[in-house]
């Protein structure tokens, strides 16, 4: 206990400094009462992970507060992104008599329902309906992936070489779980952010959340300490093998993410978000200040596929502005620039050991795997087309690592083998057809009103680089929650560039809220 409270410590001080620098930023895209009251909820449910002896506590003393906090919030979509990833992803099966579990519980979902299912029967009883669209071909898709991975999954392994078998109380749960965490959070994010100011709250809701990672990330790849590291076991929450992750002799920061990739994607995903926000702040100082914490943060991960995702969304965001070719070159100057610096610093050294053509050993046995995978798990798609091979990782025996497991560690990959072609075109299509409505908005608008324009470059950009750092990740967790997540901002955004081509939205934005759902 006395290290749970010492790691508290040391994060609520981190924390403290962050939310007080962070607060004039943070303001100029949501009001002082929402600011403080997210602020306290992130204090509080941070308190309670680590006071709690165990996950059902928490839960007790999250549970209301999420209630309060997301009535009174105006914008119920920037409260659930902040408080995505306040502790790591740690599920639970809530007991059930006659059952082995209902379902398993975890923060995503504890938000989901005490934050985004009340939001979403506001909308429904709104009497402005305006922005309360009916189903449109990306919320089809979704369902209809949701239906098809309910079915069709692949199936894990029990014990070595042993796989769970599939039941219809197995199918259901997932049903209800993909439509309670994954479809409810879209759909809420997707018409609450029926404003260009509130579009923008959400983006800076989730940029503030990565800001104190990145800022506990720091701290850990400076001390060698995972701050959140103790609180698995603590919970009784079984994990195999040590939590620490580490590669070229350091420490791979994770904060509150629970893996270094992870919390690598979503700080790529920040960055991406903050190219458009800041041109709405109007001091240099802050703008320069936060983008070198997220690439800190960023650095401390020692994640190859993020920093690719991260180099990929900042070229094409600049790709998509105005006057491409110059923006480029200046964007290609600035990172040439900062990759120099990088290279004088001891940090630089130990990127250049993690690169391709100068990689270890080790991380070119991490490579071999992949292509290795990658080769295996066409051999068995190219035999099952149409809905995959539910039961492929009895035909990857040859692919187990030393850690005993058979990690597939390509989303692509994943969905194809569980759900065959047929899941990979609707898991695509989702975001796809946000991607195209988000870029064509954004062109359309980009001249006339920059600052809109720059929101749909950098929504773009964003799915372009999560589209890349999949080929390199587990999809699940927090890289599922913002995928889907991205597909509901680019959604909503295209919704309001046909209601501004309409007329029917002021191009100024307004300084307060332009909805409220509370």
């Amino acid at each position: 206990m006395s290290v749970s409270l010492k790691a508290l410590a040391v994060i609520l001080v981190i924390a403290a400094a962050v939310f007080r620098l962070a607060r004039p930023v943070a303001l100029t895209f949501s009001t002082a009462k929402d600011y403080s009251r997210r602020r306290n909820a992130w204090y509080a449910l941070t308190s309670a992970a680590f006071i709690c002896p165990n996950f059902w506590l928490y839960a007790a003393i999250a549970i209301p507060i999420l209630v309060v906090v997301g009535r009174r919030d105006t914008n119920p979509g920037a409260v659930y992104l902040l408080l995505l990833q306040v502790i790591p992803s740690l599920s639970f099966p809530v007991p059930m008599v006659g059952l082995s579990r209902l379902f398993d519980l975890d923060n995503y979902l504890l938000l989901s329902f005490f934050v985004m299912i009340p939001a979403a029967l506001r909308l429904r009883r709104s009497k402005d309906r305006a922005g309360i669209r009916g189903l449109e071909w990306m919320d089809i898709f979704l369902l209809a992936y949701g239906l098809l991975s309910a079915i069709l999954y692949l199936h894990g392994e029990l014990t070595r070489g042993v796989v769970n078998r599939e039941t219809v109380t197995d199918d259901a749960r997932r049903a209800f779980v993909f439509y309670v965490g994954v479809y409810i959070p879209y759909f809420v994010i997707s018409r609450s952010a029926s404003s260009h100011r509130l579009l923008l709250e959400d983006m800076a809701s989730f940029s503030l959340a990565c800001s104190l990672m990145a800022a506990l990330a720091i701290f850990e790849g400076m001390r060698h300490m995972l701050l959140f590291g103790e609180l698995p076991s603590r919970w009784g929450y079984i994990v195999s093998g040590s939590v620490y992750y580490f590669r070229s002799g350091t420490v791979r920061a994770m904060a509150s993410a629970g893996h270094p990739l992870t919390l690598g994607y979503v700080l790529g995903i920040a960055l991406g978000f903050w190219f458009c926000l800041q041109s709405r702040v109007t001091s240099v100082h802050y703008r320069i200040g936060v983008t070198i914490l997220l690439l800190l943060g960023l650095i401390a991960t020692y994640s190859r596929g993020p920093w690719l995702g991260a180099a990929s969304i900042f070229f094409a965001f600049n790709f998509l502005r105005p006057r491409a070719m110059s923006a480029l070159m200046k964007a290609g100057s600035g990172a040439l620039i900062v990759a120099i610096v990088i290279s004088f610093t001891p940090i630089g050294d130990k990127i250049a050991t993690l690169l391709p053509s100068f990689s270890a050993s080790s991380a070119d046995e991490s490579v071999i795997y992949r292509h290795r995978l990658l080769d295996r798990a066409l051999e068995i798609i190219q035999q099952n087309p149409i809905f995959g091979d539910q039961y492929a990782i009895m035909k990857m025996q040859d692919l187990r690592q030393g850690e005993g497991i058979i990690d597939i560690i390509n989303s692509y990959i994943g969905v194809a083998l569980a759900n065959g072609l047929v899941g990979l075109a609707l898991f695509l299509s989702v975001v796809l057809i946000g991607l195209f409505k988000a870029l064509a908005w954004s062109k359309r608008t980009y001249r006339s009103d920059p600052d809109f324009g720059a929101a749909g470059a950098s929504l773009v950009a964003c799915i372009v680089g999560t589209l890349i750092m999949m080929f390199d990740g587990s999809f699940g967790g927090v890289v599922q929650i913002m995928f889907y997540t991205l597909a509901a901002l680019a959604a909503a955004y295209a919704y309001l560039g046909r209601m501004r081509q309409q007329g029917m939205l002021d191009p100024a934005l307004p300084k307060g809220p332009s909805r409220t759902f509370a």
